[in-house]
């Protein structure tokens, strides 16, 4: 019995006084960890954990987070970042910025939603009342980023549809339309693949401030992808862990079909080498070392609460460093796997390009007689003789110098890869609405998966709210999607690309950094990193070494940091703009958004910030009544540290001395008065009754062996909670 107690686990932020310690403040020889229980309608109800939702299987646990974490930037923003940023040299930043920042993160969220096995929004509460906002912000912005995440699905759910037809030419963005008059204009200056995007697909308007109408087309399969969002989410992961197995299993299958079939087509080899070679002097540019942290923050989908709540639904036994590896490993794997494949494509594309622009300044140089050039003339002639001609003579004749790598560094990313490049690229397989079809039907996997995460962010944070537990989770899941819906119509007008972009680009980037940061604060400063390695150890027979030390509290918050501040700097110093579509000349513009805008989307950030500092200063001050019923659930004891005992108030720690006086009714409230240990919740004028052990220098075995009463009859005992000899349970002996 001397061995040092141990904390059970929380309930909803309150942390009680340690039982060691007298009301004098002297410390007692031996602590003793209670948990007070009763019947229903006395001291006690179920712990609330014990009816909470729990993964059927490891594997579905394992899909459900490679599916939430691999999702549509893998695709079309990594190989963008790495052309972009050094080729292959970006990989090292990349893996760089994983170890020393996604990784400890990851299991920050991971860990403590295990340990706590509540949502975001209790795991915070639980931590300390004042850091609920935390919660609250995460769950704001989660639904900012599901409002036009749902939105991609769609495009993808008319691009499936339309993929569905016999042959390449049958295509709809496979030739422009024949109509002698605007819309073959306007086509023949872009091309056929970005006409359709911004016409056919969209019906773009000239800018964000004329949207036009809901096209009713986008509003349709708006609906359809909430209908499916709802009936995957409607049940928890119940429902959700069921549909897992397709939308993280089935994208792998398709990059390995694209892969076999990429690797043995002309100009694929070019395109790899040209995504992967390396350059090294990129490494001095201090952007490139942003955008990785920035690639792997949001690659692992962090800060929306997501991670917390799967880890919730984890056995406390499960071992979540594992997982955490397990899962990191594979999500950077898979980004550079999708980076091959895209790019085998794209090196395609290219190849045929370059080859149907050779043929067409073969013939105009033969047209005008210039270095023996003849309709005949071979691309090998062409490469050997272009670079001699004279510079009068190509500006003259407008022409571009067709080549590989000039048209490999025609970068695109996020939907204009998807929707624009890999399209045109897919026309020339064979056969081109197989390839298609299979290709959206990936994008449609990768897309679900992320939304079923973020919806399951968002609903468990909704359920492990008190006042939505009377209602069913179906009809909260339908409330939500029914809201999300008639919000989303935004992006089904004219302007609808504008206004995810600005979503995009506001909503989902400063509120999550500033969340991200308060975590890792929260857990490691606040919580205690000590008890957390504790927590981690108890759970998992594995206790972090000094890499997870220096990473969660001194390299993981500066990192993000500099995320913040980079993210806060560019905004400032290069004023946001959009991609407007002038029909006329065929092209986007970069226009800036007008102010109106602008304030919306300021106003989004103080949405996904301001949580966290009105929380705070509302129960600080006492304006807010904390949100927690002591008599619903366990009054366990946590451990405080150095560092949360400036934090607690005379509401969080009571004493003899400073408790008011509390009551006892018999199916709500109750003072529990053992040795110098005190919990109160009841109002003053009712019938008072305690229990009571008076002599507080008592051996252990004394106080186990003894029995307590009540002034109204109710008679406590103390039992041994399972095999743990140093936590018990106090039951009314009936």
């Amino acid at each position: 019995m001397a061995a040092k107690a141990e904390p059970i686990g929380p309930l909803n932020g309150h942390e009680l006084a340690p039982l060691n310690t007298r009301a004098d403040g002297s410390e007692r020889p031996h602590g003793v960890t209670i948990v007070l229980q009763g019947s229903r309608n006395s001291l006690q109800r179920d712990a609330p954990d014990e009816d909470r939702a729990a993964w059927s299987g490891k594997l579905q646990f394992f899909l459900s987070i490679i599916g939430y974490s691999v999702g549509l930037g893998n695709i079309w923003r990594f190989p963008y970042l790495c052309q972009q940023n050094g080729g292959g040299a970006f990989l090292i930043p990349f893996l760089i910025m994983l170890i020393l920042e996604g990784i400890p993160l990851f299991l920050i969220e991971m860990a403590i939603g295990q340990k706590m096995r509540l949502g975001s929004l209790g795991v915070w509460n639980t931590i300390h009342p004042w850091l609920g906002g935390i919660g609250i912000a995460s769950c704001v912005v989660t639904l900012f980023v599901a409002l036009y995440y749902n939105v991609i699905i769609t495009w993808v759910f008319f691009y499936l549809f339309n993929s569905i037809r016999l042959s390449a030419d049958q295509l709809p963005w496979a030739h422009c339309p024949q109509d002698n008059g605007t819309a073959e204009a306007e086509c023949t200056k872009a091309s056929a693949t970005v006409y359709y995007w911004y016409r056919e697909a969209l019906d773009a308007s000239p800018s964000i401030d004329q949207p036009g109408a809901p096209r009713w087309w986008i509003v349709l399969y708006l609906l359809l992808a909430w209908i499916i969002v709802f009936f995957i989410v409607m049940k928890g992961i119940q429902s959700s862990g069921k549909v897992v197995y397709f939308t993280s299993l089935f994208p792998y299958v398709v990059l390995t079909i694209f892969f076999v079939r990429g690797i043995t087509l002309p100009g694929s080899t070019d395109g790899i080498i040209h995504m992967y070679k390396p350059k090294l002097a990129k490494l001095l540019d201090p952007t490139v070392w942003l955008d990785a942290a920035t690639q792997v923050f949001y690659s692992f989908g962090l800060a929306f609460g997501s991670l917390i709540a799967f880890g919730s639904y984890n056995t406390p036994n499960n071992n979540c460093v594992r997982d955490v590896l397990l899962v990191s490993v594979c999500n950077a794997l898979t980004a550079i796997y999708a980076s091959v494949v895209i790019f085998s494509i794209l090196g395609f594309k290219a190849f045929t390009m370059v080859e149907k622009c050779i043929s067409k300044e073969i013939k105009i140089l033969a047209l005008h007689h210039i270095n023996g050039f003849t309709l005949n003339s071979t691309q090998e002639y062409y490469e050997e003789h272009f670079p001699t001609l004279n510079s009068l003579n190509v500006t003259a004749l407008n022409l571009t110098g067709c080549s590989m790598s000039k048209n490999l560094e025609e970068a695109a990313e996020g939907t204009g890869l998807a929707f624009i490049v890999f399209t045109q690229a897919i026309l020339k397989l064979t056969p081109a609405p197989f390839w298609s079809i299979i290709f959206f039907l990936m994008l449609l996997s990768l897309g679900l998966g992320s939304q079923i995460g973020i919806m399951e962010g968002m609903l468990c944070t909704i359920f492990d709210i008190d006042f939505f537990k009377r209602f069913s989770k179906p009809v909260i899941t339908g409330a939500v999607c029914t809201f999300c819906f008639f919000v989303g119509l935004i992006f089904t007008t004219g302007a609808g690309e504008y206004w995810l972009k600005m979503f995009d680009s506001f909503a989902g980037t400063i509120g999550l950094v500033v969340v991200a940061l308060l975590e890792m604060i929260s857990v490691v400063y606040i919580y205690g990193h000590e008890r957390f390695t504790n927590d981690i150890y108890e759970m998992t027979g594995y206790r972090p070494g000094w890499y997870w030390q220096v990473t969660w509290r001194y390299v993981g918050p500066f990192i993000v940091s500099c995320i913040l501040l980079s993210s806060l700097v560019f905004m400032l110093l290069y004023p946001p703009t959009y991609g407007a579509w002038n029909a006329e000349e065929g092209r986007v513009e970069k226009t800036p958004y007008p102010d109106w805008v602008l304030g919306i989307a300021v106003a989004m950030i103080l949405a996904g910030i301001l949580p966290i500092p009105v929380v705070l200063l509302l129960r600080r001050f006492q304006c807010l009544a904390l949100d927690v019923d002591i008599h619903q659930g366990s009054i366990r004891r946590i451990e405080t540290t150095v560092s949360t005992k400036e934090m607690m108030s005379d509401q969080d720690v009571l004493s003899p001395e400073s408790a008011p006086p509390a009551q006892l009714l018999p199916d709500a409230a109750a003072k529990f008065t053992i040795g110098d240990f005190d919990s109160s919740d009841s109002e003053p004028s009712q019938p008072r009754a305690s229990a009571h052990y008076e002599d507080s220098s008592s051996s252990d075995d004394e106080i186990l062996n003894a029995k307590y009463s009540t002034g109204t009859g109710i008679r406590l005992a103390m039992k041994p909670i399972g095999h743990n000899p140093n936590t018990f349970k106090m039951d009314v002996v009936d």
